[in-house]
């Protein structure tokens, strides 16, 4: 099981770096611009990982994870105004999973996880989890993209693809 949580550990700090070098390369601006008025911004998403990981992973070994004190409709309302305030919610809400995940001990795998009543294994709680964040991050990336004035590739750049594996394979025994 540490094999695992190493491995899911290793996704979630993967996908929280994608989300900060979106947001790194975007202006102040550009983290509340919206496409129109059914769409959020990426604060409005940061707003709803935040109030998501704090009451998924706030005891979650012993209380359900959907809080009664959660205010989900309220995470989708322009609440955030500057870049401090966001990455304040971003960092606590990352936080709370890992310092949660760093809980679970040997003994805990076999301990039924509830969320909104329905009973998860704590591999499916974790798994649950990394459906939903890099859902909401591949949505950061692409708002991103259209509200930058100018876009560095975070993986590989566009017609790039031959010329990086090239470089991957060019040291490796054959």
């Amino acid at each position: 099981m540490e094999t695992y949580l190493n491995s899911a550990k290793k996704q979630f700090l993967y996908y929280k770096s994608v989300g900060e070098k979106t947001m790194g390369q975007l202006e102040d601006k550009d983290l509340f611009w919206c496409y129109n008025d059914e769409s959020n911004s990426i604060a409005i998403i940061v707003q709803h990982l935040w109030g998501n990981m704090l009451s998924r992973w706030t005891d979650f070994l012993t209380s359900d994870g959907e809080k009664t004190w959660r205010d989900r409709d309220q995470e989708f309302e322009a609440v955030l105004t500057t870049r401090e305030e966001l990455m304040d919610k971003w960092n606590a809400g990352w936080q709370c999973l890992f310092d949660a995940l760093d809980t679970i001990g040997p003994d805990d795998w076999d301990k039924d996880i509830y969320i909104r009543n329905e009973r998860h294994s704590i591999i499916d709680a974790i798994n649950r989890q990394l459906a939903h964040y890099p859902y909401h991050i591949g949505q950061i990336v692409f708002i991103g993209k259209m509200a930058a004035s100018g876009w560095n590739a975070l993986t590989i750049p566009k017609g790039n693809s031959q010329a990086f594996n090239a470089a991957m394979f060019k040291n490796q025994p054959k």
